[in-house]
């Protein structure tokens, strides 16, 4: 009886990992289609407080986007698929590999959302909107040139949320390479797309000025992430059955 309650509880934890998929793959499809059509130039985003504050009250969901608000989303929806990659690998020898790179991610994963600023700025934007003096104005867009220190895109405050998830990635792949479970040419694509991640972000936040470069990364690192995610999805289907 305990081992079909198990066995129970097992497919119902791959079976939510693979739907939580759907709904990250689907958010990075958007993601993928908001930024070819604005350019997905970093540089050409509004740069102090007051550009950020008019962008997000003539368009909330552009600016919300420009602050990274759909990532800290995705990220959190990813988290019962990691989870599932990690249950998984629990009864294989690289057990402990799979759990440390489930708790990179959602260190990495929380650092991110909490991290995230975007519903205060939109919030310091309608204030700053309806103020009825300048000093007023003043004093919310110093507030709001905080925010855009602590948590703007590309900026070094949120290197490690963006980051360790990727980590998580790398050492996720290689679990999956050696446990056996998953596909180990879908594992290659998630650990090298992984790493060109990583290099990606490196360059955007210590390099701004070469984002053609570090486009050339990001754009190969993202369609091979993008196999890597469907074939574990795939795979976490079939596990569920």
């Amino acid at each position: 009886m305990q081992t079909n309650e198990n066995q129970n509880a097992g497919r119902l934890i791959y079976k939510i990992g693979a739907f939580a998929t759907i709904f990250v793959l689907a958010g990075i499809l958007l993601d993928i289609v908001i930024g070819t059509i604005t350019g997905g130039d970093i540089t050409s985003l509004p740069k102090t407080a007051i550009e950020r504050f008019n962008q997000l009250d003539q368009n909330p969901l552009m600016g919300l986007y420009n602050m990274d608000f759909l990532n800290a989303i995705n990220q959190l929806i990813f988290i019962p698929a990691y989870f599932a990659l990690f249950a998984a690998h629990k009864n294989t020898s690289v057990k402990w590999e799979a759990k440390l790179a489930f708790i990179i991610f959602l260190a990495g994963t929380t650092l991110l959302v909490t991290g995230n600023t975007s519903l205060t700025m939109l919030d310091l934007s309608n204030k700053f909107a309806s103020a009825d003096s300048e000093s007023q104005k003043m004093l919310y867009a110093a507030a709001g040139e905080a925010m855009l220190a602590r948590g703007a895109h590309g900026s070094l405050s949120v290197l490690i949320g963006f980051l360790l998830p990727n980590i998580a990635g790398i050492l996720m792949s290689f679990v999956m390479i050696k446990g056996g479970i998953f596909g180990k040419k879908a594992s290659y694509a998630g650990l090298i797309g992984s790493f060109l991640m990583v290099i990606y972000l490196l360059l955007v936040t210590f390099a701004p000025g070469v984002d053609r470069m570090a486009t050339a990364f990001a754009m190969p690192g993202g369609i091979l992430l993008i196999i890597w995610i469907i074939s574990f999805m795939i795979s976490l289907f079939r596990l569920g059955k």
